[in-house]
């Protein structure tokens, strides 16, 4: 079992480490590659996994609801602890809510399960994108647009995914296949690009961090219980909800205060201490998914 643990761990954090190593040396300008890979690479892999007839949607309809309580939930349970600690809920509750069901739970669920996971991996990550730019904007500015949000590259992909999976509508191998291609790009980008973010932690908002990295995971996990005892998901979905609700804040967290202007500093240590603290909680879920058979 530590063995199937570190052949599913190691290659996510030697990938996201090239980024650091990189990083550290080159001291590269990565957010016009972010904004190639959330316009281009992960809209492509969106549509040719959702529009991929093998994948009917229809099965993931649970699992797609339980994410969404996940999301929502765990910012309705931290609420009164964003209160306590006198905490701006406009800073804290968007990375505790948003995890890094991109950057990381896709691959990770791919190494762990294999590629039939890969359809619901796509599920949680489409629903987890779309309460982001949808709740999570309204959270950060509350003026936001409705037209921003539709014209959003990812919601724009996950409307013609959907539109093809549910309409039966079966696209040509000739368009599927280059699709499906320029999408697999994305997953090494996305922990490439996660290992250069991990060189602007700053550890002057530490304790915020920590706290951050113990709580996103723990919410996740907390609202995700009572949903399994409630909800009867097959075995991969079961998984795959596990990983997902155990998962540490998005990087795309730090993108939207910095551009909104919401303490980007605070956001930075929220989100790569929250995906430091990875290296603990993810090798505990796994270890028990594993020994429970998932």
């Amino acid at each position: 079992m530590i063995a199937q643990i570190l052949s599913t761990l190691l290659p996510v954090f030697l990938i996201a480490g090239c980024g650091t190593l990189y990083g550290y040396f080159r001291s590269p300008d990565i957010r016009g590659l972010n904004t190639l890979n959330m316009e281009l690479f992960v809209p492509l892999l969106v549509v040719s996994v959702l529009a991929d007839q093998q994948a009917p949607l229809g099965d993931y309809a649970g699992l797609a609801s339980a994410a969404a309580i996940v999301v929502l939930g765990s910012g309705v349970l931290l609420w009164p602890v964003a209160r306590l600690f006198r905490l701006d809920t406009r800073v804290f509750l968007p990375s505790m809510m948003f995890n890094n069901a991109g950057n990381m739970g896709i691959p990770l669920l791919v190494l762990a399960f294999g590629d039939a996971i890969l359809p619901a991996a796509i599920v949680v990550f489409v629903v987890e994108m779309l309460l982001h730019f949808s709740v999570g904007l309204y959270m950060v500015s509350p003026g936001t647009s409705l037209w921003r949000f539709l014209r959003t590259p990812i919601v724009l992909a996950s409307v013609i995914g959907l539109t093809c999976n549910l309409g039966n509508i079966v696209l040509p191998g000739w368009l599927l296949e280059p699709m499906d291609m320029l999408g697999s790009v994305s997953i090494p980008l996305l922990l490439f690009s996660l290992g250069v973010r991990m060189l602007e932690i700053d550890f002057r908002d530490w304790k915020l961090g920590m706290l951050g990295a113990v709580l996103c995971p723990v919410s996740g996990l907390i609202v995700a219980i009572p949903i399994m005892w409630w909800m009867d998901l097959p075995e991969l979905q079961a998984a795959t909800l596990w990983v997902f609700a155990a998962l540490p804040p998005a990087v795309l967290n730090y993108l939207v205060a910095e551009q909104y202007r919401q303490a980007p500093h605070k956001v930075a240590s929220l989100v790569l201490i929250g995906n430091l603290g990875s290296l603990v909680c993810m090798p505990m879920v796994l270890a028990w998914l594993f020994a429970s058979g998932a």
